[in-house]
């Protein structure tokens, strides 16, 4: 990381008095002598009939003024590389400017990207920090696919927005995932993935002895930037014989399976209602597809975040085979609970 300087805004609202554009003036040699840092000059322009915009010039940036009488709102910034915060000009501003209420946020301008977490809500904003872009694209069926480096994640693959897995805590993800089948049915001769385009799926497959498993993936780019990029997440799928891929449509490809042919079929699609929709509109074929007493898993989102999503997945794999088992663990990089539901085909 790079730092470049500390900015901060003030809007000092509830401002009844209209003050001069020498006020401001007086007010930023205040400030920079507080600041101690160097006004270069000073450019204005008065409104009419009210208003007044006023810009400083720094040898270490610049400071503003705003005015809104209207609104009663008189709006402060203060961008400097000095060696004094920028902070000084708040408990100054505060004494000079007749108010009700000051809104000051702060910036540190780096290097750094900030990349808005998919889950924030107007109340509550979360952000992931990013030490690089290493690789974006939109791939040819569709996705905007991107690595990112994550200060605290590692690296990570993102599809349009939204992230799929980190370094970190990806085997949280996978290993919960397979077991939760596993708990229901520990036969592991043939598994079929759907989905699941970063490999922790089929890894942890292998990982528990699975004789061989078909995956069934539909973006090709997808897994190839994973391969290259989150290279830990694909451990040992290279190195296997047990791992049959087939690219395009799963649910299409699935027609040519042959009946009873998996003892656990894991559903690793993206996290949206026209995946469930999906799924239900294919029920009937990945329930031919897996032998009887076999499981059937899909990841089915946070009970946190989407409770409604959750309860749909449930619905329908309880629809259709009568049974549902929720697992769920606790995914930092996610910063919430994910929950997996598995049913037995009885």
């Amino acid at each position: 990381m790079v730092k470049v300087g500390d900015h901060i805004t003030l809007d000092f609202l509830g401002v009844k008095k209209e003050y001069s554009a020498k006020f401001y003036e007086d007010v930023i040699y205040k400030i920079a002598k507080a600041a101690k840092v160097g006004v270069v000059n000073i450019s204005k322009k008065e409104f009419t009939p009210q208003g007044l915009t006023m810009i400083a010039l720094l040898m270490e940036s610049h400071m503003s003024f705003h005015t809104f009488p209207e609104n009663g709102i008189i709006s402060f910034d203060f961008f400097t590389c000095g060696k004094i915060h920028p902070n000084v000009a708040l408990d100054i501003l505060k004494k000079e400017i007749q108010h009700t209420s000051v809104v000051r946020k702060e910036f540190t301008r780096d290097t750094i990207h900030h990349y808005e977490d998919i889950y924030s809500s107007e109340g509550h904003k979360k952000y992931y920090v990013v030490e690089e872009f290493i690789k974006s694209f939109k791939s040819a069926q569709g996705q905007f696919i991107e690595i990112l480096k994550l200060k605290e994640f590692g690296n990570a693959l993102f599809i349009d927005n939204e992230i799929q897995v980190a370094e970190k805590d990806e085997k949280l993800y996978s290993s919960t995932f397979v077991n939760s089948g596993l708990s229901l049915s520990t036969k592991n001769s043939s598994a079929a993935i759907i989905g699941g385009g970063d490999g922790g799926v089929a890894r942890e497959c292998i990982k528990n002895g699975f004789n061989y498993v078909d995956w069934f993936e539909l973006d090709q780019e997808v897994v190839e930037a994973c391969q290259k990029y989150l290279p830990e997440v694909f451990k040992n799928i290279n190195k296997s014989n047990n791992v049959n891929t087939i690219w395009g449509d799963a649910f299409h490809n699935i027609l040519s399976s042959e009946d009873e042919k998996y003892d656990h079929l894991f559903i690793d699609l993206n996290d949206d209602p026209y995946c469930i929709n999906l799924a239900e509109k294919n029920m009937d074929q990945i329930k031919r597809i897996v032998k009887k007493d076999g499981v059937i898993t899909a990841q089915v989102g946070s009970n946190n975040k989407k409770p409604i999503q959750v309860q749909n997945w449930i619905q329908t794999l309880e629809t259709s085979f009568g049974n549902s088992k929720i697992s769920e663990v606790f995914i930092p990089s996610f910063d919430c609970n994910w929950n997996f539901v598995s049913s037995v085909n009885r």
